[in-house]
């Protein structure tokens, strides 16, 4: 995560109520916000265990 509470985390290991925060605040425009919007989904559906693999 480039900016914020959370600066320097992957964004894979944001916790889920940020990222549900996020969600009813808003995604960032750009490719960010296309990004956190994806992690959101798969933390929602509980897709988590997929990013294993990439960390």
């Amino acid at each position: 995560m480039p900016y914020g509470k959370y600066k320097g985390r992957r964004l894979a290991d944001l916790p889920g109520h940020y990222l549900n925060w996020l969600a009813r605040e808003g995604f960032p425009r750009g490719e960010l916000g296309k990004l956190l919007a994806l992690m959101h989904e798969i933390d929602h559906n509980g897709l988590s265990s997929l990013l294993d693999p990439l960390r």
